[in-house]
């Protein structure tokens, strides 16, 4: 008996092992998962089964990871980092996942993201980066941007973003964004008439609500009209002059002053900054042709009304006329009538 129950604790200890389910994890094998959640993990374990297609290890205190962390994992599809400490991902963490669809980040401590970080995740699918401390992101990522759908960097750090980035999301559905520093001034212009064609047809998002500069903090980035947006300055003279390399400037002629000056003036005032001319807002020219037909619609009704009136006053007083007509000629008719008979008397 005590052999047999030896036998049993032993088949027990040692299941974890001939499963491939590392020590402080929970592995489930009809679904492929392996929940490693809040276990105090400061690395990713070494003995993860190789056909887990969810990992768990969310609440952790994981600060750094290797290059190619995941290759014991390639069919990976959920990755779930959520509340780690992680600061900073090398380009090639996440290489040999080429199936992860889904990628939690939240609740990091991330500045910025390098522009490779994802270029080996070509079927990432939802990307969660909030509540981190991102300050920048690139203007590409690469193309495992292509079939992204869910994209959620809100309670971020985030003052501007690269129209080019989101242009490289062609499948985006959701795409979340406040909580941020937004400056809303002429950068974040081209970010707006994006969100505005990313809703018409179909996009869901959130507000992005400005902090800087004073005069639109508190309000919706997507609420301000475009015309009061002023257009960005080109980058100044002096400084674009001074990018262009100055060789053979020795063997230059020295013009005279006053051809200098003349120059001067003429170049000055060629080159002087011009305002762009503002885009035309659509849902402005749409008012105003709703408006203009509108108008048009009531004066057409009041002509309408009008010639009826006129018609009607004209038939009234015809009516009238030839009424008191018949009434004069009856008369004289009588009169007629009995002085022919007293002649034929």
């Amino acid at each position: 008996m005590e052999g047999e129950l030896f036998l049993l604790s032993s088949m027990i200890f040692l299941l974890p092992v001939v499963c491939g389910c590392p020590e402080r994890c929970r592995c489930h094998s009809p679904s492929n998962s392996v929940d490693c959640s809040r276990q105090g993990l400061a690395e990713i374990p070494s003995d993860l089964p190789p056909q887990t297609l969810t990992l768990h290890l969310q609440d952790n205190q994981i600060h750094q990871l290797p290059t190619s962390a995941f290759k014991s994992v390639p069919h990976l599809t959920t990755l779930n980092l959520y509340n780690n400490s992680l600061s900073n991902l090398t380009p090639g963490v996440f290489h040999g996942l080429q199936h992860l669809q889904v990628l939690n980040l939240t609740q990091n401590s991330l500045h910025s993201l390098e522009s490779r970080l994802f270029h080996s995740l070509p079927q990432l699918r939802e990307l969660d980066l909030s509540s981190n401390n991102i300050s920048h992101l690139p203007a590409s990522l690469g193309e495992s941007w292509e079939n992204l759908t869910v994209l959620a960097i809100q309670q971020n750090r985030l003052r501007q973003l690269d129209r080019a980035l989101l242009e490289s999301m062609p499948r985006m559905k959701r795409l979340f964004l406040k909580d941020n520093l937004w400056k809303c001034n002429c950068h974040l212009l081209s970010l707006k008439l994006w969100l505005e064609t990313f809703v018409y047809k179909g996009g869901i998002t959130d507000n992005i609500i400005c902090v800087s500069p004073d005069a639109w903090k508190g309000k919706d980035l997507r609420e301000i009209p475009h015309e009061l947006y002023h257009p960005c300055p080109f980058p100044s003279l002096h400084l674009q002059s001074s990018q262009v390399p100055q060789l053979g400037a020795a063997r230059r002629a020295v013009p005279r002053l006053s051809d200098s000056h003349s120059t001067g003036e003429r170049d000055h005032r060629e080159c002087e900054i011009k305002p762009k001319p503002r885009p035309a807002n659509l849902r402005h020219a749409v008012a105003t042709i709703v408006i203009t037909g509108v108008v048009c619609g009531i004066v057409c009704l009041m002509m309408l009304a009008a010639a009826i009136y006129g018609c009607t006053y004209a038939a009234i007083t015809a009516q009238y006329h030839g009424g008191r007509l018949a009434q004069t000629n009856e008369p004289t008719k009588t009169e007629g009538k009995e002085l022919f008979d007293s002649s034929l008397a």
